[in-house]
Formats: structure tokens, C-alpha cells, sequence
């Protein structure tokens, strides 16, 4: 595992390898355009905010935000009728992530950390019994 730190924690392996296919070059608009990497973090029997906290080092007077994946995932899918190629492709690229995401993680959630600059973690628990998914960065004042 080539681990950076405990809060950017990540995976390198033939397991990550058709994810990071998928996010090569998948961007999260907000008010600042970020990058999707994997995340693969420790053992856990469940998605929690305590659990999330615990792995990425966030500090307990930070606040957490749990979010179903679906509605999340909605808003990033959803075509628009003013939308050119480029967004419907993006559109089809999030639909691609969040079938991949769902097709391989149980419990899957979007725990946002943070109230300007969000840490986004995409989430759920793999095979392995690991916290596993995405992450990105908003900025949303």
C-alpha cells in the first residue's frame, strides 16, 4: 500500500486499476474544479461519520455531513437540456462511476467534511471488509 497519510490514504493495485480508468481526467465542479482519486482506507464494518473521522484524521470539531449516494449522484448525472457534448459526456462518465461504486461497495455514502473547502468521500465497505471508494475536494461559499 502506498500510503501518504492517514487522511489521503490510497491503494495502488490491480483492484483500483478500473476505477482509476474511470476517473482519469473526472472532474468535481464547485466553485473550484477537483480531481477524483480512489480511496481505499481500513477495515470497517460500516460507513459512519465516527468511522470516516477516524480514518482521515479529521479532527472531532469538524463537522461531517452523511449523504445517500443516490441523490448525490443525481445532480452529477442528470442531463440538462442546454447541456454541449462535453457535459453529457461528463454526465455519462459520474453515471459510469456510480454504477461501478455501487456494483462493488456495500453501504454505499457521500460523507462531505468540512463547510467551505469539503473533503467529499464516496464511499462504501469492498470485499475486503475496507473502506473504499472516492474523493475529491468542493468549495462552495
Amino acid at each position: 500500500m502506498t500510503k501518504k497519510n492517514k487522511k489521503n490514504s490510497t491503494v495502488t493495485s490491480p483492484k483500483t486499476q478500473p476505477l482509476a480508468r474511470l476517473l482519469n481526467g473526472l472532474i468535481y465542479v464547485s466553485e473550484t474544479d477537483a480531481e477524483i482519486v480512489p480511496f481505499t482506507g481500513e477495515k470497517a464494518t460500516e460507513v459512519t461519520s465516527d468511522e470516516i473521522r477516524r480514518q482521515s484524521g479529521t479532527p472531532a470539531d469538524v463537522a461531517i455531513e452523511t449523504v445517500d449516494a443516490a441523490p448525490f449522484f443525481e445532480r452529477l448525472t442528470q442531463i440538462k437540456d442546454w447541456f454541449g457534448d462535453a457535459e453529457k459526456k461528463r454526465a455519462g462518465r459520474f453515471a459510469d462511476l456510480q454504477d461501478e461504486l455501487a456494483a462493488n461497495l456495500n453501504d454505499l455514502k457521500v460523507l462531505r467534511i468540512g463547510k467551505i473547502r469539503v473533503d467529499i468521500y464516496i464511499v462504501g465497505i469492498d470485499k475486503d471488509g475496507r473502506l473504499a471508494g472516492v474523493r475529491t475536494k468542493a468549495v462552495e461559499t
